[in-house]
């Protein structure tokens, strides 16, 4: 078989049939981590490495494994010298998705279809930086190119969105709406909490001496996020604290903490559910949508940490979180009346968030294989198992959670294929008709996403 042919991730013809029917249907991305003012101001990328590598802890982690030193990396070595590091140690990437993303990225949207190795890394180099130069490799004409035509980025509730109105002010065809992630506002346990306070309460011209102002910040910016086009929020919680809690109790946490007072952890959590739980009433009236990705341990490698601070590769997953107790009672408070998207990182939570979906019915969503899960293995088992626990009638479809523009295309190209030749698996061994599967996958391209979140 061909190196990222017609047959990549496929074995049966079904499923050839399958991915014809939906691999050139629009990207409507619900989730990633959009820097939107390099789409607002559109300029060319300098090389292959601001392209591809420059923000991706996916690659650095493989890069770090292959002994390459941080310099190379992170650190102060030029974009050409990293690259060619990097190039010489690809070989050994193989078998990992970074190793398939990052080939197409180059054969699909760069046109270049050499495989990175040692001996190609300056052509490739060379030729991509050539390539780059020109107007259709800008952010904006990558986007069409790539048939984006809905995609969010990531925000703080502090954001301003300009870049946001000047794109939704310009020609281009790609519509770029805001996500409300409100995680450092809920994060009461990190040193930089109260810092990040005083952020909320210049942005809201106020001063908060009671829980009650910032609750009122919260429905300030979520208001103004909603005038924005915002359709959803996103919330990156370790563990899902939605637990019943009394009002006094956090604001009483809201203060000591306010005050440079320690908390215990049963306070934390009792401001923490405060958060989360306003947070879903303000989605709740809107009708907008509720993502946890639920399960990041962050910051695990302190070498790494105290010298490259968060997202830069120390984070990992853990199956002895309980996600389903903390998560309970906010289901049931909101039951009925708020659209969920649950995404877990350790593959041993996938049974948790599946059966919760089945059991809080249409309102419950299980989101997309999420970060380490996000390969063709981890998406495989993931759609065969909401398939026969869930529906994936009711999968709320593939985001890319990708920091790197160019990568939209090759996440969702991985994802239509795992999920054509999971379908056409069923087809060929008769367990539904083809006329079935071709409108599940066209639904679960795109469709079932832009139903879900109203685009």
């Amino acid at each position: 078989m061909d190196f990222l042919g017609d047959r990549y991730l496929i074995e049966s013809d079904t499923g050839l049939r399958l991915f014809q029917l939906i691999r050139d249907l629009p990207i409507i991305d619900a989730h990633n981590h959009a820097d939107v003012a390099e789409i607002a101001e559109n300029c060319n990328y300098e090389d292959i490495w601001q392209v591809e590598a420059a923000t991706d802890h996916y690659v650095w982690s493989m890069l770090r494994k292959r002994g390459i030193p941080e310099r190379l990396i992170t650190g102060d070595a030029t974009p050409e010298e990293k690259w060619l590091a990097a190039a010489a140690k690809w070989d050994d990437l193989a078998g990992s998705p970074t190793y398939e993303w990052v080939h197409l990225d180059l054969f699909r949207t760069l046109g270049i279809p050499e495989v990175i190795r040692e001996a190609s890394g300056k052509d490739i180099w060379d030729r991509s930086k050539a390539l780059l130069q020109q107007p259709r490799m800008k952010p904006q004409a990558l986007l069409g190119q790539m048939k984006v035509e809905v995609m969010c980025s990531t925000d703080d509730p502090t954001d301003l969105l300009d870049d946001h109105r000047r794109l939704a002010e310009s020609d281009l065809q790609t519509r770029v709406y805001p996500t409300y992630r409100p995680d450092r506002a809920m994060n009461i346990f990190k040193p930089d909490w109260r810092d990040y306070i005083t952020l909320l309460e210049n942005r809201v011209n106020g001063k908060f001496k009671k829980i009650e102002d910032l609750l009122d910040a919260l429905r300030i910016t979520h208001d103004y996020f909603a005038e924005h086009g915002c359709v959803a929020t996103d919330h990156g919680v370790e563990v899902p604290y939605g637990v019943d809690f009394k009002r006094e109790d956090a604001d009483a946490a809201f203060c000591k903490a306010y005050n440079g007072e320690a908390l215990s952890r049963l306070e934390e959590i009792q401001y923490m559910s405060c958060i989360l739980d306003a947070v879903a009433a303000l989605n709740s009236e809107k009708n907008w949508v509720f993502q946890l990705h639920i399960g990041a341990v962050r910051n695990v490698r302190n070498s790494l940490f105290d010298n490259y601070g968060s997202d830069s590769g120390g984070d990992l997953s853990t199956h002895t979180i309980d996600i389903v107790t903390p998560l309970r009672d906010l289901l049931n408070r909101y039951d009925g009346r708020l659209k969920v998207v649950l995404y877990c990182l350790d593959p041993g939570h996938q049974t948790s968030i599946t059966t919760l979906a089945r059991a809080f019915g249409a309102t419950v969503n299980v989101g997309a294989a999420w970060w380490f899960n996000d390969a063709p293995a981890g998406m495989k088992q993931h759609l065969e198992y909401i398939g026969e626990v869930d529906l994936l009638a009711n999968f709320s479809g593939m985001v890319s959670d990708s920091r790197k523009l160019v990568s939209y295309a090759s996440r969702h190209e991985m994802f239509r294929r795992v999920l054509s030749d999971v379908v056409g698996q069923m087809v060929e061994r008769g367990r539904i008709p083809m006329p079935v599967a071709e409108r599940l996958v066209t639904s679960l391209a795109c469709e079932r996403t832009r139903e879900l979140f109203g685009f």
